[in-house]
């Protein structure tokens, strides 16, 4: 029977008190995918794509990376684009339960895609995101089990969270040039929230003002600056976290004057963060300072600008080097000049198609060796 390439279905993974976490997964062509003699169901690999937004904004259809679902579809592996809950209310620990909880769901259940029976191979799970969603990628390495087999990352968050980026409040443009925002426009999103406890929610859509607002196609939801304000404000490790009383990003902040050398380093960040908080920290759970040297980490590909200003190529280095370091295959595609979200751009499909074959190359590689 012949199958349409990209059928799509929404599934809800979890409930939360008022609302769902839900998935979008598309179907492969069903002529290319085996069938597994005990159950007459498909089962196929699959890449699991996280957006970005900075983990305060977005859903499963935001910045939707065509490139990479084309090159997923024509390997016949199942494409998924998966919510998780945002921040604030949520924090990191929230995220990670989500991601774990969507892993759980797969494993257990058969998505029925007309004409045919399909289940995903969990053995064969690919995790995948762009800057937020690139952080997503590392916390699913770290906590699913079955550990996916592969990681790509597209200008990931969290490959080093110790910097100045992150820490440092902020008294000059930096990111795109753009202006520094006032935190008084964004009061009910700055802890203690002054109008009371932010419901939980898994989804906000992207909203922009009219070509007549005096910042033409300036964002409407004010989500979408959230991220860029935490960094501004130096606290964005506190929403993270959800500690904020005391401030984790002041105790970091204190430690960035402390003289070390650069072995010393994550030693002590490490001792600076609460036991309950490290492991959403992925290069603490990687650092050779944690004696994880062999540890079970999926290969790892990352694909970053050299003139990212919202996620500075430094964090891919650094996971990078940690990934070598602790015997991990890993590589690092530098797009040289290129800014945040530069395979977003027009041309991008043209430009870069060796690189994001590339992409295609390392996905087919790992997700076809045998577990």
């Amino acid at each position: 029977m012949d199958f349409q390439q990209g059928q799509k279905r929404t599934l809800h993974y979890k409930r939360l008190e008022k609302s769902t976490v839900s998935f979008d997964v598309y179907f492969p062509p069903q002529n290319i995918n085996p069938t597994d003699p005990t159950t007459g169901s498909l089962s196929v690999p699959a890449v699991i794509y996280f957006h970005g937004g900075g983990l305060a904004v977005g859903n499963r259809e935001s910045w939707f990376p065509t490139w990479l679902y084309r090159r997923v579809m024509s390997l016949g592996y199942a494409f998924i684009s998966a919510d998780y809950q945002l921040l604030p209310p949520a924090t990191g620990h929230d995220i990670v339960q989500d991601i774990q909880d969507l892993f759980g769901f797969l494993s257990q259940t058969e998505l029925s895609g007309h004409p045919y029976r399909f289940k995903i191979n969990v053995n064969k799970i690919a995790v995948s995101g762009s800057s937020a969603g690139g952080l997503c990628a590392y916390l699913a390495a770290t906590h699913c089990s079955p550990k996916p087999k592969a990681v790509v990352s597209m200008y990931g968050m969290g490959g080093n969270f110790f910097t100045p980026h992150y820490l440092t409040p902020k008294e000059a443009p930096f990111f795109r040039g753009r202006e520094l925002l006032d935190p008084n426009d964004f009061s009910e999103f700055i802890h203690p929230f002054p109008n009371g406890p932010l419901a939980s929610l898994s989804e906000s859509h992207l909203a922009y003002h009219s070509q007549t607002y005096h910042i033409p196609g300036y964002p409407a939801n004010k989500r979408m600056l959230l991220a860029r304000l935490y960094l501004q404000l130096g606290v964005f490790l506190d929403y993270y976290t959800g500690m904020h009383e005391p401030s984790v990003s002041d105790s970091l902040r204190a430690a960035m004057h402390i003289n070390r050398t650069d072995t010393s380093v994550e030693v002590i960040y490490k001792n600076l963060i609460l036991d309950s908080h490290r492991h959403i920290f992925p290069q603490l759970e990687l650092s050779t300072a944690n004696g994880n040297q062999g540890c079970q980490w999926p290969a790892t590909m990352l694909l970053h600008g050299t003139a990212d200003t919202a996620v500075p190529i430094g964090e891919s280095r650094h996971m990078r080097d940690l990934l070598q370091a602790a015997g991990v295959f890993v590589e690092l595609v530098e797009f040289e000049g290129q800014e945040h979200s530069f395979d977003y751009e027009a041309d991008a499909g043209e430009l870069w198609a060796w690189r994001f074959d590339d992409v295609k190359d390392f996905l087919r590689k790992w997700l076809e060796v045998e577990p």
